[in-house]
């Protein structure tokens, strides 16, 4: 079998973290990623750009800030079609019910916030049916002491079991916004068994979740899977049939 191929798709760069484009790629590189999105604050300019490069997938992405979900529709309008990788900033119960329920966002991070906001089981739902992504923080693990760190785990282990129950994808990040930050893909794996994650499902989360995810947007958003693809009716050509 394959060795697996990892991909963090949330990693910011300059102007939004510290360093470049090519040294976070260079980092990343280095540490044994295939791969990263490049997803900036989208209240940060210029958004990077993406492509690929010897071998190694760097993807345009954007994580979307909204103060409320009506701006956050604009958002997701607006950058939909200029990124490859659509994830949302959450924490408000409004922004997390938005973004779960929108088919055009890939990911949600941060659903959590200090006052208990996050995930419940109707999101959860809603999350899997429009194969919206959760994305675990690990960042998080690393930065927080005392109750702050322990109340972020107590999160991600409800969130996780929400994440089985209801059959919701989800990934890991390093969400890191300096070259430093970033931390390789099995030091990732060993973090997430803090809250619970089973090895195998650490492993999905960082090479089988983002590649399938990157093979979607790259065949179109109509994909579903091999052989699966939603059709749109096209009628042009067909006498005495208006369009």
């Amino acid at each position: 079998m394959a060795d697996p191929v990892f991909y963090d798709l949330c990693v910011h760069c300059a102007p939004d973290g510290k360093n470049t484009q090519d040294e976070m790629v260079a980092m990343a590189r280095h540490l044994g990623f295939g791969g990263i999105a490049l997803s900036n604050h989208s209240n940060s300019d210029p958004l990077p750009k993406g492509n690929s490069d010897k071998g190694f997938d760097i993807l345009r992405g954007v994580e979307l800030v909204a103060s409320n979900p009506s701006k956050l529709h604009g958002l997701v309008g607006k950058y939909r079609s200029k990124v490859d990788v659509l994830a949302v900033h959450g924490g408000d119960e409004g922004i997390n019910r938005a973004a779960v329920e929108n088919p055009n966002v890939d990911m949600l991070l941060h659903p959590g916030n200090p006052k208990g906001c996050g995930l419940n089981h109707v999101l959860a739902k809603s999350a899997s049916d429009n194969n919206v992504a959760i994305a675990f923080d690990m960042a998080s693990l690393l930065t927080l002491r005392g109750g702050r760190r322990v109340h972020s785990l107590s999160h991600f282990r409800e969130n996780l079991a929400l994440a089985r129950k209801y059959d919701v994808p989800f990934l890991l990040t390093n969400n890191a916004s300096f070259c430093y930050d970033l931390r390789a893909p099995r030091e990732m794996m060993a973090l997430a068994t803090l809250f619970g994650m089973e090895h195998d499902e650490a492993i999905m989360a960082l090479s089988e979740t983002p590649a399938d995810m990157i093979r979607r947007i790259r065949r179109g958003r109509n994909f579903i899977c091999e052989g699966v693809e939603i059709l749109e009716d096209d009628w042009s050509g067909i006498e005495g049939v208006d369009k």
